[in-house]
């Protein structure tokens, strides 16, 4: 009895030693272990949305743009009025210069004659179709009715209306890119400028042509006196119907006995702007097929 009270005396003192060495310490946190990451998967980058397309135009495809321009003459008792046409592009294309056409109006009419007969449009289409450099046009007005030597218009056309026009506008200085054309009595100032200043033209178009009177019996001599490498390209053109038609035939037989060479149509029609508005848009291939593109 007393060797079991002696054991068991001493299984107490041993677990009441353990049991406060076990309280005395602090509990000790299970280690940690290294984490090692999953690995990523790749990020493919979303492509930008695309830029919504700048509205462009094709400034080829828009019509040309009309202004009304004067100029002071010492030629004259008033300023010289007159419209300019600029070609699509203009604007943009700021280095390039153009080939110019002058055409004048018949007796009686304005400078915007040309205009409401369509020779603005005509030249839209013809550029826009690819039938034609761009060019400009350049119609002066002339309100009188008296003979060349009577006034100065020619003067003042040739002398101040070209440079004032090569130095405000961007055309082609050579006479190869210059032309002059006129219907009616605006022919007949074709005809005088033409073959007077074949320095300053490379072609004059006579549609329904009235010959000055005064200008008649110098034609034949004016034509003798140019020389053939200076011949500016003549196109001319009446109805059958017109009462000029007699003036018109007199100069195209005076153009063969020369020999000068010419392009001569003879249409149905008459002295009216129904006929030349029928015929402008030829009227202006004609001239553009004497021109080269330049930029």
């Amino acid at each position: 009895m007393r060797d079991n009270s002696l054991r068991l005396g001493m299984f107490l003192v041993v677990a009441a030693t353990l049991f406060a060495g076990l309280s005395a310490c602090a509990p000790v946190a299970p280690p940690t272990l290294p984490v090692t990451p999953a690995p990523l998967s790749p990020i493919t980058p979303t492509p930008p949305l695309p830029l919504a397309p700048s509205p462009t135009t094709d400034c080829l495809t828009l019509a040309g743009q009309i202004e009304g321009d004067s100029l002071s003459s010492q030629h004259l008792a008033d300023v010289l009025k007159f419209l300019v046409y600029l070609p699509p592009c203009y604007s943009e294309n700021s280095d390039q210069r153009y080939p110019v056409l002058y055409l004048l109006h018949g007796q009686a009419y304005a400078d915007n004659q040309w205009v409401h007969l369509g020779a603005p449009a005509a030249a839209d289409r013809l550029i826009a179709a690819g039938e034609s450099p761009p060019f400009m046009i350049v119609m002066p007005y002339d309100p009188s009715w008296k003979q060349p030597k009577e006034y100065g218009f020619g003067q003042a056309l040739t002398d101040e209306l070209i440079p004032y026009v090569a130095a405000h506008y961007r055309t082609l200085p050579d006479r190869e890119q210059r032309a002059v054309g006129g219907l009616s009595r605006g022919a007949g100032w074709a005809i005088h400028l033409g073959l007077t200043r074949p320095d300053l033209f490379g072609a004059l178009g006579a549609h329904s042509p009235v010959v000055f009177w005064s200008d008649s019996s110098r034609i034949d001599n004016w034509l003798a006196a140019i020389p053939s490498e200076s011949l500016p390209r003549i196109y001319l053109d009446i109805g059958e119907n017109d009462r000029e038609l007699e003036t018109a035939l007199w100069l195209e037989e005076l153009l063969n006995r020369q020999n000068i060479p010419h392009e001569w149509h003879l249409y149905p029609g008459y002295h009216d702007e129904a006929y030349w508005q029928a015929h402008v848009e030829e009227y202006l291939r004609w001239y553009a097929n004497g021109w080269k593109v330049e930029r």
